[in-house]
């Protein structure tokens, strides 16, 4: 709508600046128009209704009367004279006047309103040709579009930035995700090859000692496990594209869904010996969807946990104002490079870059937790320095 109302203005730019000779002789194509008009009602008055518009001038503006007068023999006898009634003939030429000023006026502003809109439709035409060329090719806007149109210059020049930021964006989520799937589908075959083995290893061999039997399954099971993360990890990129997000809204308390994931993050916690602080009141009530809030905060607690060194504590904690409420998750690890912090919420972005680590996923969780979070009307943000990272959540109260 913007642009169009730039269109609109330009082209009466356009109009004034570039076609004063056009105006001109459209000035003298409506002064021919008037006088060919006149010509045309004076030649049908004066001769092809000439006894007709005499009589009907006579009846209506000549009054005729009888004057008495003596002739030289002394006999009384009736002249006829005739007057030209001067003030109802000023009102009939009076009448035509304001008649004839309103056609006059009609015709103009016919012939202006039709002149004008032609122009503005052929300085759309010019613009749109002009949009077209540029965004289709790698001129500047300066040589594409004359001066008059710098404003539209400028506005093509901001949807043409915003439109190639999109693309490379696009560009670089796809390149990601290709490989993403090409080093899953790769690294797929290395533990499945490892579970094969050592089961054929155990089926080949009965009297294989217990002790051996059973270094031999640990690996299987540890591969195996290492084999069902790689497939979810697939399955997750798959199902991201097909997956509509639609929120179910009711009363949360976010002090007990907080407690019951700690408990099942509990043998996780144990493992990286890691340790739970939380700080959050116990009638402490949320508005919003249980289910895709819980998911928001299990991928980031778990991110948490994967990236906090051992034996640390992760704390959490709220602070409420009167129309938000704002949930902190913090943890002490490596600080992320503030490149990769910009980044983090990007699809597909991984921060270890290695898929030999077992930190990690598909790089969807943070993702799809500010996309739930934007839903809600919320906001997402990090932070890291000095090996602490702290993510903040602020959702509205209603």
């Amino acid at each position: 709508m913007k642009i169009l109302s730039i269109l609109k203005q330009s082209g009466g730019v356009g109009i004034k600046s570039k076609n004063k000779q056009a105006q001109f002789i459209r000035m003298i194509c409506i002064a021919c128009v008037v006088i060919i008009i006149f010509y045309g009602l004076y030649y049908l008055i004066d001769q092809v209704m000439n006894g007709t518009f005499a009589d009907w001038f006579t009846s209506n503006f000549i009054d005729t009367y009888y004057e008495p007068y003596e002739t030289a023999d002394g006999v009384i006898k009736n002249a006829l004279n005739t007057d030209l009634n001067w003030y109802r003939l000023k009102m009939a030429l009076l009448g035509v006047a304001a008649a004839g000023t309103v056609l006059i006026s009609l015709i103009i502003f016919a012939v202006s309103h039709f002149y004008a809109n032609k122009k503005v439709r052929e300085t759309v035409t010019n613009a749109s040709q002009m949009m077209q060329d540029y965004m289709a090719g790698d001129k500047e806007a300066t040589k594409v579009f004359p001066k008059e149109y710098a404003e539209i210059s400028s506005q093509m020049l901001e949807i043409k930035s915003a439109m190639q930021h999109h693309e490379q964006i696009l560009r670089d989520e796809a390149n990601r995700k290709n490989d993403l799937i090409v080093y899953l589908t790769h690294d797929l075959k290395t533990p499945l090859t490892s579970v094969i083995g050592y089961l054929s290893l155990l089926d080949e061999a009965s009297d294989m000692p217990s002790e051996q039997k059973n270094k031999y399954i640990g690996i299987a099971l540890d591969k195996s496990h290492r084999l069902e993360k790689l497939i979810n990890e697939l399955f997750e990129i798959t199902r991201y594209n097909l997956q509509q997000i639609e929120l179910e809204k009711e009363s949360i308390d976010l002090y007990y869904m907080l407690i019951q994931m700690t408990d099942e993050f509990y043998p996780l916690l144990q493992t990286h010996g890691n340790t739970i602080n939380l700080e959050v009141k116990e009638d402490t009530v949320l508005y919003g969807d249980p289910i895709k809030l819980a998911r928001v905060f299990n991928n980031i607690l778990k991110n948490a946990i994967a990236y906090s060194y051992q034996d640390t504590e992760i704390k959490i904690w709220t602070e409420k104002t009167d129309t938000e409420l704002a949930l902190y998750f913090r943890n002490k690890g490596r600080t992320i490079p503030p490149r990769k912090l910009n980044a983090i919420f990007e699809k597909f972005f991984r921060l270890d870059e290695a898929r030999t680590t077992n930190t990690g996923g598909a790089g969807l969780g943070l993702a799809i937790a500010k996309e739930i979070i934007t839903l809600h009307q919320g906001t997402i943000t990090a932070k890291s320095e000095n090996e602490w990272t702290t993510f903040c959540i602020t959702l509205p109260l209603n």
